[in-house]
């Protein structure tokens, strides 16, 4: 048996990435006994996977491409947000077309129309502290950021900065805390990732997915 480790985000992404290897006949098996295990076994149920172990760990979102380019996972399924933030040297193999967000500018209601509004050395905060930089960077604004692991949109409110950059959906967050986006800096939704040196060794195993996808 070929084993194979999958790292899948914990949280509002999981449910596609289960749906995605159920559709597939690999399913993940989160019976009673192991609700809190974050190593749980994949149950094969498509033939085309028989000679392979699959086992499926679940990780915090940001940590998937870590798990993944260290090798402690051979496979991952993340937003190209988290993947593109990390640098992470990471193959990305495909688009899985859910999760869908964008990763925005935002402000206060009514403080700035666009970012050509924003002062000079503006603080942001944001979770995605390189995307953000090279935004900026790009367009040659000099700016703070000032990087949390949560609660982004309590920022402005509390005046630790002027405008945080983080992911709308459906904006209903933001409307509900006094923001709006004032700029979309790049559509996101959730990609398939490997391990360089894993998928050379699990091209098949790859291969099987996607004739899976086209069925």
């Amino acid at each position: 048996m070929q084993k194979v480790k999958i790292a899948l985000s914990k949280g509002g992404l999981l449910g596609g990435a289960v749906d995605f290897f159920k559709a597939r006949g690999i399913e993940l098996d989160d019976n009673e006994a192991n609700k809190r295990k974050l190593i749980k076994k994949g149950i094969v149920t498509n033939p085309e996977f028989k000679d392979y172990d699959v086992e499926f760990l679940l990780v915090r979102g940001h940590d998937v491409p870590v798990y993944v380019e260290h090798g402690a996972a051979d496979f991952g399924i993340v937003g190209l947000d988290v993947v593109l933030d990390s640098q992470a040297k990471v193959h990305t193999l495909l688009d899985l077309d859910y999760g869908h967000c964008d990763l925005c500018v935002c402000s206060i209601q009514g403080n700035y129309k666009s970012i050509a509004e924003l002062p000079s050395y503006a603080r942001i905060a944001t979770t995605f502290p390189n995307l953000s930089k090279e935004f900026f960077t790009k367009r040659g604004l000099e700016v703070e950021i000032i990087k949390l692991y949560g609660s982004v949109e309590l920022a402005p409110l509390t005046d630790l900065t002027d405008i945080i950059i983080d992911l709308v959906a459906t904006g209903k967050t933001l409307k509900e805390n006094g923001l709006e986006p004032i700029h979309t800096i790049m559509h996101c939704t959730s990609h398939l990732i490997a391990n360089p040196s894993s998928f050379e060794f699990n091209k098949e195993f790859f291969a099987k997915l996607q004739q899976a996808a086209l069925v």
